[in-house]
């Protein structure tokens, strides 16, 4: 069993203010969770505290990206983090912060080679400027993430240091929970062109957790490489998980996580895990931190 390497990452740079003068508080995750007793239940090796980088609602130059240029520096401090605990054989646990610290993690993995990717989030995240009007507002990142990892969207975010190419490849990468697709006004068709495996929430219900492992392994045993594993907590349906800045319905069935997200960081290929979006400024008496510790035990207990 591998120690854990606890890395707190409190960034909320990627979501977009949701009213003027709002600030997203995904950058208190972290510690909202240490205080409901992550570190208690995991247990890390190590604590390593990345500093909160400045959050900014005004365009910046030379990027239609919102903090483009912060997330870049943030992600690439998170990377050598990463690099550190894989070094030293340790599972890096990343806690978020919103979804664009995926980028830091991936930039971390592929330095040592070919990475896959499994997203498990109730949304695909693959907006890019083949499939909306970038000069009609900002772009947020944590809607990008799965977009930019595999090479889609501005350099800012797709290219890094040392990396040829995109940081997954499409047909490397497994995508778990999407709840909008099958929608008349689904915002990204366009990823149903691509070679990425795509277990919506609606198949994810009708195969259940020993199918929906099934479908992920098939892809991952293809890619024959190590793989990531990326949480977004809105995955859930909103009837649990209602501290997200993007709520909704369906979502998969808890158990039914923590059985996927077990089997999946249990399995040697996995280097690392992420968790993201979780907002405690809509979870004011902490029972969804609760909940999510718990979540996390369960998951990494047997890991």
């Amino acid at each position: 069993m591998r120690d854990i390497c606890l890395v707190r990452a409190p960034s909320n740079l990627g979501l977009r203010p949701l009213h003027a003068g709002h600030v997203p508080g995904t950058w208190r995750a972290p510690q909202a969770l240490s205080e409901a007793g992550l570190i208690e239940v995991l247990v890390p090796a190590r604590v390593v505290d990345l500093e909160r980088p400045a959050y900014s609602t005004e365009p910046q130059p030379g990027t239609r990206l919102r903090n483009g240029p912060a997330i870049r520096r943030f992600n690439l401090d998170l990377a050598e983090i990463v690099v550190s605990a894989l070094g030293k054989s340790e599972f890096p646990l990343v806690i978020g912060g919103d979804c664009s610290i995926l980028l830091g993690a991936l930039a971390a993995a592929r330095r040592s080679g070919a990475v896959a990717l499994v997203h498990i989030d109730g949304h695909s995240d693959f907006r890019h400027p083949g499939n909306y009007d970038v000069d009609a507002a900002l772009g947020s990142a944590a809607g990008m993430d799965l977009a930019l990892a595999t090479g889609r969207g501005e350099p800012l975010l797709t290219e890094w240091p040392g990396i040829a190419g995109p940081l997954v490849a499409d047909e490397t990468v497994v995508q778990i929970g999407e709840r909008e697709g099958r929608d008349a006004d689904f915002a990204w068709p366009d990823i149903n062109a691509t070679a990425i495996t795509r277990i919506d929430v609606f198949a994810a219900q009708e195969l259940g957790a020993a199918g929906v492992l099934e479908k992920t392994r098939a892809t991952l045993t293809r890619a024959d490489c190590p793989y990531w594993l990326h949480l977004d907590v809105d995955v859930l349906d909103q009837t649990i998980m209602a501290a997200v800045d993007s709520p909704g319905s369906p979502g998969i069935d808890p158990n039914d996580l923590v059985a996927i997200l077990s089997a999946l960081a249990g399995d040697q290929r996995c280097i690392g895990m992420d968790m993201t979006i979780y907002d405690p400024d809509l979870d004011p008496d902490g029972d969804l931190a609760a909940l999510l510790v718990s979540l996390l035990g369960r998951v990494l207990k047997q890991r």
